[in-house]
């Protein structure tokens, strides 16, 4: 089974410092949605993995969550893909969960949920919390320059075996080759 995990905010949509609180405020990458119609054709099953703070915050609850990524998916449908599922951490830091990037928690149940082992599973991230938590399980760590990737790219504490790209579609170009 081919599989790609995507993680949400500075990979498929804009990110905000302010968070998306919103579906008004979720607005797509430009040629995001598209990338993803591209990996549906290849045969990848897409699975989203995003940390999601602003719940455990208090700043928006489930049903605010469950419409953006609604909208998400509906929109990633109307551009000719599919997302599979969505896993997400309401968590903050303070929490101390496991399934919080950078911690591999969220990457482990996705690969249980798809009865497949992690290793060497392309991981898109724009943070390095997304790039560690790939590494942890043997993912492969991808870096998008978009959102704050292209900060991210500067940190000496990328994971060695970081594969970099300009943006999701860039990605999915490469594994189409």
């Amino acid at each position: 089974m081919k599989l790609i995990i995507l993680d949400r905010d500075g990979v498929i949509n804009f990110d905000s410092d302010e968070f998306i609180k919103s579906p008004d405020e979720w607005k797509p990458i430009p040629g995001s949605l598209e990338a993803i119609a591209r990996l549906t054709q290849l045969g990848y099953h897409v699975v989203v993995a995003t940390n999601q703070s602003g719940v455990g915050r208090g700043l928006f609850d489930m049903d605010t969550l469950n419409a953006i990524h609604e909208k998400m998916s509906k929109a990633v449908s109307q551009a000719g893909g599919r997302i599979d599922a969505v896993f997400f951490c309401p968590h903050t830091n303070s929490d101390n969960c496991e399934c919080r990037k950078p911690k591999p928690g969220m990457l482990v149940d996705i690969a249980n949920r798809f009865n497949t082992d992690p290793e060497g599973v392309p991981m898109v991230g724009d943070a390095l919390r997304d790039l560690q938590a790939a590494a942890a399980v043997g993912a492969q760590p991808i870096l998008v320059l978009t959102g704050k990737g292209k900060k991210t790219q500067a940190d000496p504490a990328l994971p060695p075996n970081t594969k970099v790209y300009a943006n999701l579609a860039a990605v999915a170009e490469s594994l189409s080759a």
